[in-house]
């Protein structure tokens, strides 16, 4: 019997020394699509659920921009900690600490307590993805990276567009039942790791033994690659939060006079619209190059998100929104797999820098793309977000040309070295 081949797996024609994707791709895939499935079940109902605590609109955003700002402030541990211990061992907790968090939620008896525990589960989620990002890149050749990145994404795109459609049905039960759900999946997820995934050794040790000097961070942040990468993470975080997930619900609402569902129609379609173009978009960071793919990509975001304010009906707009995806496939794998080729040896915190980019950009994103809708108008404010994609396709043409070495990375284990994993 033929087995399917991967779209994110080798090329055809793939000699017996082409890199491929490790284990660890596959079982952080998985763990992805396990984390978002619970996450999407929580976030149609987190604001309703608020609400029952009798608070207003500014208490629901904190609860939202708790979790964020404590992502942004646990990050420059997570990298420390992912050196010292090993990046199996903190996702599992990161894991641990946001199904504890969200089972939590649902017992929380006043909002104090709510808004606690949502800041608890910020700072778990930033040691899980700091730690399953850091872990992807360093089992991942260079020459595949774009295609690593790619299927991990897929993991969570595929989640998220099954979690909003069982948080409506859970929600039906009880309002308390989807973060229940969410802890389980979590759960779920963390095992996973901890079974499947390969316990990390300490970083630049070779199979002789012998322990390679660490890439200093000072080079890291000297790199062009990983600074386009940042601003690249950054852009997406102010415009995918602040401008796109906070204005265009709104902007179907008070300009379209559309119903609230349109919103979330024209979301589920832009995200199939990004998850069919994971695939190609991966092999072209891989085989052509993070370069154009960045400069391209962040371009022709620029031009959709500007025009969205002026998409006379819904059918325009999610037409927009399905280019914007399949930009965002683009914009998701190349600025991590430019990370990648220039963190090498460097350990977790150039991983935990990058993640703090997208998270300053979602904290920040929101308050002025909203200022500016209310004070000068949604042009506005879409416009800014489509200046910061020009901004990083411009820096993107100091990256250097080209593909990095075909070369397979360090393996995973040694027989002479030391388990980080306690």
């Amino acid at each position: 019997m033929r087995l399917l081949r991967s779209p994110f797996g080798p090329r055809p024609g793939r000699t017996a020394n082409e890199p491929r994707l490790s284990r660890d791709v596959y079982v952080l895939g998985v763990i992805a699509f396990f984390v978002m499935v619970g996450f999407g079940v929580v976030v149609p109902v987190l604001p309703v659920y608020v609400k029952s605590f009798g608070v207003g609109n500014l208490e629901i955003g904190a609860v939202v921009s708790a979790f964020a700002l404590m992502r942004f402030v646990a990050s420059p541990v997570c990298g420390k900690l992912i050196d010292w211990a090993g990046e199996r061992t903190i996702l599992a907790v990161g894991i641990g600490i946001v199904a504890v968090s969200s089972g939590l939620v649902g017992i929380a008896g006043n909002y104090p307590q709510l808004l606690l525990l949502r800041g608890a589960g910020g700072i778990g989620s930033a040691m899980f993805t700091v730690a399953a990002m850091t872990l992807l890149l360093r089992t991942t050749a260079p020459g595949i990276r774009g295609r690593a990145v790619g299927f991990y994404q897929g993991g969570f795109l595929i989640g998220g567009m099954a979690g909003p459609a069982l948080g409506g049905l859970l929600a039906t039960i009880s309002l308390t039942a989807p973060f229940f759900f969410y802890a389980g999946t979590l759960a779920v997820a963390g095992l996973i790791g901890l079974v499947l995934l390969q316990p990390a050794t300490r970083a630049g040790v070779g199979a002789t033994g012998a322990a390679a000097p660490l890439l200093p961070l000072r080079a890291v942040l000297r790199d062009p690659r990983f600074r386009a990468a940042c601003l690249a993470n950054f852009s997406q975080g102010w415009s995918s939060f602040g401008v796109r997930g906070a204005l265009v619900p709104v902007l179907v609402v008070e300009v379209l006079k559309g119903p609230s569902a349109w919103t979330g129609i024209a979301f589920a379609i832009a995200a199939v619209a990004q998850t069919l173009a994971l695939a190609p978009a991966s092999k072209f960071v891989d085989t052509v190059g993070r370069k154009p793919a960045i400069i391209g990509a962040f371009l022709v975001a620029a031009v959709t998100i500007t025009a969205i304010p002026f998409a006379p009906n819904i059918v325009i707009l999610t037409v927009l929104l399905s280019v914007y995806g399949v930009a965002a496939a683009f914009m998701g794998t190349a600025p991590a797999a430019s990370v990648g080729d220039a963190a090498g040896t460097a350990g977790g915190r150039p991983v935990a820098i990058f993640s703090m980019f997208s998270d300053f950009g979602a904290i920040v994103g929101p308050l002025v793309a909203g200022l500016l809708a209310d004070t000068v108008s949604y042009p506005a404010a879409f416009l800014l977000g489509g200046l910061l994609f020009v901004a990083t396709s411009l820096y993107a043409l100091r990256m250097p040309a080209g593909l990095p070495a075909q070369s397979a990375p360090e393996p995973p284990a040694a027989p002479v070295t030391e388990p980080l994993d306690r």
